[in-house]
């Protein structure tokens, strides 16, 4: 009888047990930063197991007592400092952190109190935040707020920096500095983008010929690219991509059966252009859009885009025309031979990212 009611209790302990470890809240930090003039006001607030693990203090209730916190506030600020960072157009701004944290029973947290001197308007804001390395998992949960504006972001381990572009004409200034420098760096780098484009140089013709060809590929990617950069139309880039590859193969077929019929290039510009732009917008996604420069950014980014084009359309046009006005048989076989390499490797693509798409 005594054996059953010991196993009883067992039992009923093992049952209990998991409830309350489960109970334990998870420790989060969160950072509030609050654009002044003149000066940002930040809030950091971080749970005491995360600080108690960190300073050895065991246990780590002991961090709710305020004599406790004043003896260890320097500790703490010397030890959080080297983990959380900002700067107002990518130049370090020193902080003023509060004497010592206020104690947050309720939450189990301390809250810290940091002031940062702003020498003028800021147009970007960069905040690093790694608060406590030791748990992989941790996150801080950032909110920014500029006048009656929040902007929000979560840092971690996998994405330790936020940048913040102010709502004011710095910031506009910021997002075109960003955003055009990077739509030119994509198309360059795109080599199925350039491909494509580059296909449709080949059988030459007059500059405004060649504008309108390429006018009509960025009027049509605008479209997509934004509408995709706003989550209006989102398809997957599994299709997508293979979708891009087979648009270039079609550039190159329709050069080769091209038999000095009317030119209709702009329109395959145009039409595979709204496939284009779905690409591009994959790209953008992953740069973090500023909420409250959207329109900004985009158009930054498209005229980037557009500067590209421009280069490589005035680059290759200039070496074709060249060219055929030495040989016009050389002209027609660099065309003829340019078109074959465009139908290989656009189908090699195609198959690549159908099949292989790892």
């Amino acid at each position: 009888m005594r054996t059953a009611g010991l196993a009883s209790l067992l039992v009923a302990a093992a049952l209990v047990m998991p409830t309350t470890v489960a109970a334990h809240p998870v420790p989060f930090s969160y950072l509030d930063i609050r654009i002044e003039a003149g000066a940002l006001d930040v809030t950091l607030v971080a749970h005491i197991a995360d600080l108690a693990n960190d300073l050895k203090v065991t246990p780590a209730e002991n961090l709710l007592k305020e004599d406790v916190v004043r003896q260890r506030a320097g500790a703490m600020v010397a030890m959080l400092g080297p983990r959380f960072f900002v700067a107002a157009d990518h130049r370090p701004l020193t902080p003023a952190w509060s004497v010592a944290p206020d104690v947050l029973t309720d939450r189990q947290s301390l809250r810290f109190e940091i002031r940062y001197a702003l020498p003028g308007p800021p147009g970007t804001l960069q905040i690093t935040a790694l608060m406590f390395p030791y748990d992989p998992n941790h996150q801080t949960f950032l909110n920014v707020y500029e006048g009656g504006a929040l902007t929000q972001a979560i840092l971690g381990r996998g994405r330790p920096q936020f940048e913040y572009f102010a709502g004011t004409r710095q910031g506009v200034a910021a997002v075109v500095r960003k955003f055009i420098p990077s739509g030119i760096h994509h198309i360059l780098i795109g080599p199925d983008h350039l491909l494509f484009l580059v296909g449709l140089l080949l059988l030459g013709g007059t500059i405004r010929q060649l504008l309108i060809v390429v006018t009509s590929f960025t009027v049509a990617h605008s479209i997509t690219l934004s509408l995709a950069a706003l989550n209006i139309v989102s398809p997957p880039a599994r299709i997508i991509e293979p979708a891009i590859a087979l648009s270039i193969v079609y550039v190159g077929a329709d050069n080769l059966l091209a038999q000095g019929g009317r030119d209709v290039r702009a329109w395959i510009a145009f039409a595979f252009g709204f496939i284009h732009g779905f690409g591009f917008a994959n790209v953008l996604r992953e740069m973090d859009l500023p909420a409250r420069a959207l329109g900004w950014s985009l158009f930054s980014f498209n005229v980037g885009v557009e500067i590209g084009q421009l280069l490589v359309v005035v680059a290759v046009a200039t070496a074709l025309a060249s060219l055929r006005a030495r040989s016009e048989m050389a002209g027609r076989q660099v065309a003829f031979a340019g078109s074959v390499v465009v139908i290989a490797t656009g189908a090699f693509w195609f198959i690549q990212r159908v099949f292989f798409p790892a």
